[in-house]
């Protein structure tokens, strides 16, 4: 593999030491071999003046099979917005739409210096995404979806237990680990209302015997809440933890409706929180006690969602609405600019279980880097560049970016993906598959 080296930047390490550095980075073999003065020439060389090197970020909630409904399932509350709209277009996914999906779902976070997400896939064709996470250089958590129960569930998502596991070990086997290790796989129950307690059960077993993650949904909605009570007679987090879905290798999407013994539970169990922010905000849904949890130890990350309920896929957007939400909360000094960059980055990583591979910039890990401008308008002056980047950076000033070594981005343009090609196939899918979900 060529050696890298990116010159002339200002390093923002992240991760549990964070620094400064002023300098240069060098890569080698795809991960980092020196940070700060580099003696080395290199096979490349990316310009960083003007701008931070951070650890490219880490999005811990994403749909990649969503993203092609974008702004057709605006105005809806959770439940309605599922039932009405996304289980319709999910349902009828064929491999060509999911495919694209997932393409325009990359191309928008890679050029937006996001280098990992892990995601929830549909209940079929979860091998696109796979494919299209392996071609693109893209890395990635991945999990089909698994429902086996749920009202109003149309039959293109209904599915045995059964079919549910079985899909899922044999996607398990096929793809985890594969592209160099760029992708992992996970087990994915939607949330309680659309898993049997035999599926959720077994799936608790299964992530155990196998070492890997469990990526659920839970808590986003206070009448998805009440629903689950009623079913269970458990609070939601408390049904989770009866039937072994807690835990470090666990991370649930949302928790903005849990009591104080549900965020002691979270906090006992080293369970994760995958903190959606501007999703929440535009489905009504509410807004996380992220600080009280930080305070207990709770591990929170960040996530965009889905682009249906967003409807952007910017991690700058959830870092900056994460910091002012719990600021209007809980006061100015909560939440800083250094708490945001961390969620966004290396908790995302610890979240994923990639804490020792990506997160932060570090001698040994592999070489996931964003390198965005501070030489714009709305950054100047910028005395100080962490500020500048959680409060002021946007999607568009990401200069550079780099997985595993590779140069995914180039002075703002893609190379693993053609942004104009991607755009037309996209809509030229989303409608064909709007005729079939029956919402053209």
């Amino acid at each position: 593999m060529p050696t890298l080296r990116i010159i002339d930047g200002t390093l923002l390490t992240g991760g549990p030491h964070h620094q400064v550095i002023n300098g240069d980075l060098y890569v080698q073999d795809g991960r980092i071999t020196h940070l700060g003065k580099v003696p080395e020439t290199a096979d490349e060389t990316l310009d960083a003046s003007g701008c931070v090197v951070i650890p490219g970020f880490v999005q811990s909630h994403i749909h990649l099979c969503q993203t092609l409904f974008r702004g057709a399932a605006d105005d809806l509350e959770l439940l309605d917005w599922l039932k009405t709209r996304i289980w319709k277009f999910e349902a009828a996914h064929t491999p060509d739409s999911l495919r694209v999906s997932a393409q325009l779902a990359i191309a928008e976070m890679m050029s937006g210096g996001t280098t990992c997400a892990m995601t929830m896939e549909s209940v079929h064709h979860t091998e696109a995404a796979l494919e299209v996470v392996a071609e693109t250089g893209f890395r990635a958590v991945v999990g089909k979806c698994l429902m086996d129960a749920g009202d109003e569930v149309p039959p293109g998502l209904r599915e045995t237990t059964a079919q549910a596991r079985t899909e899922s070990l044999r996607l398990l086997d096929a793809w985890h680990g594969q592209a160099g290790g760029r992708i992992h796989m996970a087990f994915a129950p939607r949330f309680v209302l659309s898993c049997t307690e035999t599926l959720l059960r077994e799936v608790a077993a299964l992530a155990r015997e196998k070492g890997v993650r469990i990526h659920t949904h839970a808590s986003e909605s206070r009448d998805e809440v009440a629903l689950v009570e009623r079913l269970t007679g458990r609070r939601n987090l408390a049904h989770l933890h009866a039937l072994g879905l807690t835990g470090p290798h666990v991370g649930i999407a949302h928790c903005i409706w849990l009591d104080e013994t549900e965020q002691e539970l979270l906090a006992e169990t080293g369970t994760h929180v995958l903190h959606c922010p501007s999703s929440n905000l535009k489905l009504g849904s509410g807004i996380a006690k992220v600080v009280e949890m930080l305070e207990r130890g709770i591990s929170v990350s960040l996530g965009a969602d889905g682009a249906p309920c967003n409807n952007r896929l910017d991690a700058f957007t959830e870092m900056r609405t994460a910091a002012l939400l719990q600021k209007m909360r809980c006061g100015a000094r909560k939440l800083t600019a250094l708490d945001a960059f961390q969620m966004a980055t290396w908790h995302g990583a610890r979240a994923l279980g990639l804490e020792n591979e990506i997160g932060s910039l570090d001698v040994g890990k592999a070489a996931d880097i964003a390198v965005v401008t501070l030489d714009t308008l709305h950054a100047a002056p910028h005395p100080d560049p962490l500020s500048a980047l959680v409060y002021a950076a946007m999607a568009s000033d990401v200069r550079h970016v780099v997985i595993a070594g590779r140069v995914v981005v180039r002075d703002g343009a893609l190379t693993t993906l053609n942004a104009a090609d991607v755009q037309a196939q996209a809509r030229r899918e989303f409608t064909a598959l709007a005729v079939r979900a029956g919402v053209a």
